[in-house]
């Protein structure tokens, strides 16, 4: 596996999400499945793993902390936390380390190689965050530190006050909104940019089909681009995709890699798969080469092709209030 640096850390070309061994895609595998899939990928060469506090209510964190406890020195782990609105008695300081140890303590280890804000919080200045950070790196406990979804000058500002190590943001084929400031403040900066849903939550394997349905927690189900009209309307991009793989002896997710890969030096997707084959085929993405003349033609394609639907908080936010709604009406528990 080749290696690619975000800041300071040298981490895998391709890294790997965690997230939907416990939530957000349906019904997850058994947990010594998901032990096995998740030292899969560390064995065919990734050494960056991500996951949250927020993913399964902490259990995603029992789960990698777990699966990668026998070569905990061999990688990195990145995970993430939310704040909220400072008291005297909360303040920001207290509540990140309260959430780090928190972390650290279902992860199993002593320190996290990079920390990110999960999303940014009204009424919280990121300076505030950013000075926190700053602490936590200088006694050893993390490495290094991010931002999720924010815009270039929010970035900047965390920047100037602790350098920031990544960003991580949705990018992808389907959503590319970050290309234009936040790609050349990372560029200038230093600055590493982390893409989940490099696939678009597994649309650009093209396997997706109007009459597919989703169940229980599964994003798709509130993710516009999954809807029956917008399937139908994005099958341009995915004939395109298809045909081009064709002729590079690749799979069209494989294809959609490595031209994430190609566009800058400072982006490492963090695709998520639960089977070995999937797995296997994201992480061969690395071995497909685009040439110049080959990002221009798919560049020019691209160009052609308007997008139906995508992928909001605002919407992921409705799957989870149904749900509470739902538990709230029952007095059952998800």
């Amino acid at each position: 596996m080749r290696t690619r640096h975000l800041r300071d850390l040298e981490v895998s070309a391709i890294g790997f999400g965690c997230m939907g061994f416990s939530h957000g895609y349906g019904a997850v595998p058994e947990r010594a499945e998901s032990v096995r899939l998740i030292r899969h990928a560390f064995e065919i060469g990734c050494t960056h793993f991500d996951t949250a506090e927020g993913y399964g209510a902490g259990d995603n964190e029992r789960l990698t902390g777990e699966a990668l406890a026998p070569v905990r020195e061999q990688l990195t782990i990145a995970t993430k936390l939310r704040v909220v609105e400072a008291t005297a008695e909360n303040p920001i300081e207290k509540q990140v380390r309260e959430h780090l140890h928190a972390s650290l303590g279902r992860l199993g280890t002593d320190r996290v190689e990079l920390y990110y804000q999960h999303r940014q919080t009204p009424g919280v200045p990121v300076e505030l965050v950013a000075e926190a950070m700053s602490k936590l790196i200088e006694e050893g406990k993390i490495l290094g530190w991010g931002l999720s979804q924010v815009d270039a000058d929010l970035l900047r500002r965390a920047h100037a006050v602790t350098p920031v190590t990544a960003v991580q943001s949705e990018y992808s084929m389907m959503e590319r909104m970050f290309e234009r400031d936040v790609f050349p403040a990372c560029k200038e900066l230093g600055i590493g940019f982390v893409a989940f849903s490099p696939l678009a939550s597994g649309f650009l394997s093209g396997k997706a089909r109007p009459a597919d349905k989703y169940e229980g927690d599964d994003v798709r189900r509130v993710i516009t681009r999954f809807a029956d009209e917008n399937v139908r309307a994005n099958q341009p991009l995915i004939q395109m995709l298809q045909e081009f793989a064709k002729r590079k002896n690749a799979t069209p997710a494989q294809i959609s890699l490595a031209w994430m890969l190609e566009k800058e030096p400072f982006i490492v997707p963090i695709p998520g798969s639960r089977t070995v084959e999937r797995i296997e085929e994201n992480f061969g993405a690395v071995e497909v080469e685009l040439t110049r003349e080959e990002m221009s033609a798919l560049e020019e394609e691209l160009a052609k092709i308007e997008i139906h639907g995508n992928r909001t908080d605002a919407d992921i936010m409705k799957l989870y209030q149904s749900r509470e709604e739902r538990t709230r009406a029952t007095g059952a528990r998800d």
